[in-house]
């Protein structure tokens, strides 16, 4: 009753009670369910804890550094002068010699992804999902892609690996990325459809849903990765793609060697690295046990298992840690 009678009385006196021209936006979990809200709870607990531990190591870092550094002064304040310049002449000379293995490292990878341009197996990472994607998630996958490339660099037989679709702000991250634009990865703003425009024939989508299953991989054929990480958003997509552009499927074999045990999805550098695993050692079970993590996996053979394909991602970021050295000259 009353705020009917203000409102009267305001109107009467000329004042009306327009819209807000300038809202304040609902906040987005409001919109949310009740499950999504608690992973989006849970993602921004772990960004937050993963923050945390970043800060703390580069902390860690610091003090290690500092203090090898004044473990390094006390003992060259210690030794007599002619001591004193032998020990630093012998670190000099084991820095030279590191630095020598390190530029000859660098020259032998240089030269095994140059040749795997000419006969390595041509593997894609089809970066057309981006606009299904978060900026939290396409960073998640840009860093998986670095560590395809860290991977492909230190294989003895790398493959041909190729980004396509590259473009918008998924380019724009990967540009970001140190010496990224000395890769040596071919990087296609254009689809692969495009791409390999007179290949079509010898296009292999991998995705989980395909019939079809591959027990080798075929040095004619190019093998398509679906870079998305959906957290189950979309399921079938890449299947569907596949299907409208008429290409050909298939699906890893893991179902014949392993039973999944908890989560159903690979990250893109699982799949990516199970296929370079299987290139170097024509096994595929050595290959799936050895990139597989043990949380996601029960031992023993199963032909009724689930498949996973690169279609849905999660982060693998302790193993990222370990492998992500992209030198930024190569």
């Amino acid at each position: 009753m009353n705020t009917t009678m203000e409102a009267t009385q305001n109107e009467q006196n000329g004042q009306v009670n327009s819209p807000d021209p300038n809202p304040s936006p609902v906040p987005q979990h409001q919109s949310l369910s009740k499950n999504a809200q608690k992973k989006l709870l849970k993602q921004q607990k772990y960004e937050a804890k993963k923050a945390e531990k970043k800060a703390q190591m580069k902390e860690q870092k610091q003090r290690d550094a500092e203090r090898k550094r004044k473990e390094w002064e006390e003992k060259l304040a210690a030794l007599p002068e002619d001591e004193r310049l032998k020990l630093i002449d012998s670190r000099k000379e084991l820095r030279r010699e590191r630095m020598e293995k390190r530029s000859e490292e660098r020259g032998q990878k240089i030269q095994r992804l140059t040749q795997a341009k000419e006969t390595g197996q041509n593997i894609v990472v089809d970066l057309e999902f981006s606009h299904l994607m978060t900026h939290s998630e396409i960073h998640s996958l840009v860093q998986q892609i670095m560590y395809c490339y860290a991977v492909n660099g230190r294989c003895s037989s790398p493959a041909h690996l190729w980004l396509t679709g590259c473009e918008g702000e998924m380019e724009t991250q990967l540009q970001r990325l140190p010496g990224f634009d000395k890769w040596i990865i071919e990087k296609e703003k254009q689809s692969y459809i495009k791409a390999f425009s007179d290949r079509k024939d010898d296009l292999v989508y991998l995705t989980a849903d395909s019939e079809t299953v591959l027990h080798e991989l075929d040095p004619t054929k190019v093998y398509i990765v679906g870079g998305l990480v959906d957290r189950n958003r979309w399921k079938g997509i890449t299947m569907k793609k596949a299907e409208e552009q008429g290409i050909h499927t298939a699906k890893l074999p893991i179902g014949a060697y392993m039973k999944m045990s908890s989560s159903q999805v690979l990250t893109v550098n699982q799949v990516i690295e199970i296929l370079l695993k299987f290139l170097e050692t024509k096994d595929w079970k050595d290959s799936f046990f050895q990139v597989i993590p043990q949380r996601k996996r029960t031992e023993g053979d199963s032909e009724n298992c689930q498949e996973v394909d690169g279609e849905d991602c999660e982060e693998e970021t302790e193993k990222k840690k370990r492998c992500l050295e992209v030198p930024s000259h190569d």
